[in-house]
Formats: structure tokens, sequence, C-alpha cells
């Protein structure tokens, strides 16, 4: 099944990125910040994710 948590948290770290490349934005800007929270989500998702399918014995 598709996750599209992670998918919507993708698209907009990729679609942000594309923008901060394209104006050359420093790491302070709103959308950089965004960035840096959307990888910590992002993480946290797949932590979560791999703990719950985690077989157990």
């Amino acid at each position: 099944m598709a996750d599209l948590y992670q998918k919507a948290l993708e698209s907009e770290r990729r679609s942000l990125w594309a923008e901060c490349r394209l104006k050359g934005l420093a790491k302070d800007t709103p959308e950089r910040i965004r960035i840096a929270e959307l990888d910590g989500l992002l993480a946290k998702h797949k932590a979560k994710k791999g703990g719950e399918s985690a077989p157990s014995m």
C-alpha cells in the first residue's frame, strides 16, 4: 500500500529544494528551514514505520 504521507513530505521537500537551488537561497531562509523540518518528519515517520513492520519473535 502506498504511503501517501511520506510521498507528500518527499514531494514538498523536492519542490522546496528545487526552488532553493534556482534562487540560490541561503541556509537561514524559511524555505531551507522548512526543508530541515521535513527531513526530521521523514526520519520520524520512517523510524515509526520501520518499528511497526518489524516482526516480533
